[in-house]
């Protein structure tokens, strides 16, 4: 699974990080997202979906190609 995030695109709602924060962060300035891991690992793949399933923005892109 590869994961990408358009920094443009997002609202700063903080979902991504309450569901996976081992994967998503914040800035502390404005709140957008920051991707802290490209590549999760497989037990966090599900949470990952869920993540940008949940996203306001749609800013959240998850390709299974690795």
């Amino acid at each position: 699974m590869k994961v990408t995030v358009d920094e443009g695109k997002c609202c700063g709602a903080g979902q991504c990080v309450l569901i996976a924060p081992e994967v998503f962060d914040q800035r502390d300035d404005d709140g957008i997202v920051v991707l802290l891991e490209p590549e999760p690992a497989s037990d966090q793949h599900d949470t990952v979906r869920e993540a940008a399933a949940v996203c306001p923005a749609a800013a959240i892109e998850v390709s299974d190609e690795t």
